[in-house]
């Protein structure tokens, strides 16, 4: 799409939620990143036609401020800044950057983020002092088992607190050494108060995931680039599987993954919409379920965390 494309599209954005009677939107799968580690993000995206066969252009490419305007004027009321780290010893200070913006700016939820390293427990232990709601691991960028013995402190605590953590464990876009059903749900057997939101609905499996819902209560699937022409070009959602999201209606929870989106914010809204499940289905997904997850106040701020 061409900028005067997506500045359209963005100022639709509103017009959706308003029509369902909401009073905005609540995204749990939104990025904001230190500068030097977003520009890496940025440039691996470049790269992606070489790692995916087609391009990623990222529509939103623009400083944090004007990101976060453009997040108000959609009309979001509450989102993360999801970080995550690649490597060991980066975990802390991207907490650090994360629980900052959080401080200083209204509707950021505040998140933090973990590695499988020594000492890890107790720094998400701080985070969660610190008032993080939501957590962020990316199994496949960071290239660990989510059963690795350093992170059992951290699934405990962040279980006993019942924080969700937002994890990258499917096989999309490419598999990862440890990405798929099997090595979560050994977590989730360690950890059953484990509070799970699997991204990008675990695409490409979806049936699988669905499925691991099903056996775990307390699983969430965020709908990030779910459904949108972009991914179902590539891993379709099976007819029969977006009938199921009807069922986990109340732990199906609006994700983007903005800014880095190759196309604009309102096509992941419209590809929802395209679900036909139902407007009480779409308010769950865009409000309500994201208010209950977050631990958010019911007009969509943060109030004092416990």
């Amino acid at each position: 799409m061409t900028a005067p494309d997506t500045a359209r599209a963005d100022a639709a954005v509103p017009a959706f939620w308003r029509a369902l009677g909401l009073p905005g939107l609540v995204d749990v799968h939104v990025h904001f990143l230190p500068p030097r580690v977003l520009a890496a993000v940025w440039r691996f995206f470049d790269e992606a036609s070489a790692r995916y066969g087609r391009p990623w252009p990222i529509t939103y490419r623009l400083d944090d401020e004007t990101r976060i305007g453009l997040l108000r004027g959609f009309g979001v009321r509450a989102f993360p800044a999801l970080a995550y780290p690649h490597k060991p010893g980066m975990a802390r200070f991207l907490n650090d950057w994360t629980l900052d913006l959080a401080a200083r700016t209204p509707g950021c939820v505040p998140s933090a983020t973990f590695f499988p390293e020594p000492g890890a427990g107790a720094y998400v232990r701080a985070a969660i002092g610190a008032g993080a709601r939501i957590f962020k691991a990316h199994v496949q960028v960071g290239g660990y088992d989510p059963t690795d013995p350093e992170l059992d402190p951290v699934w405990g605590a962040l279980a006993e607190a019942g924080v969700p953590v937002v994890v990258h464990c499917g096989d999309g876009p490419v598999p990862g050494a440890h990405t798929g059903v099997g090595p979560v749900e050994r977590v989730l057997r360690r950890h059953p108060g484990l509070v799970l939101v699997v991204a990008h609905a675990g695409m490409p499996d979806y049936a699988g995931f669905v499925a691991l819902a099903d056996r775990h209560p307390r699983v969430h699937l965020d709908t990030t680039m779910l459904g949108t022409p972009f991914t179902e070009a590539m891993m379709p959602v099976p007819a029969g599987i977006k009938a199921r999201y009807a069922d986990l209606g109340d732990r199906v929870v609006l994700g983007s993954d903005f800014p880095n989106i190759p196309y604009p914010y309102l096509t992941q809204l419209d590809a929802l919409a395209r679900f036909d499940l139902g407007d009480d289905w779409l308010r769950a997904v865009c409000w309500s379920n994201g208010v209950r997850l977050l631990g958010l106040d019911p007009d969509g701020t943060a109030g004092p965390a416990g």
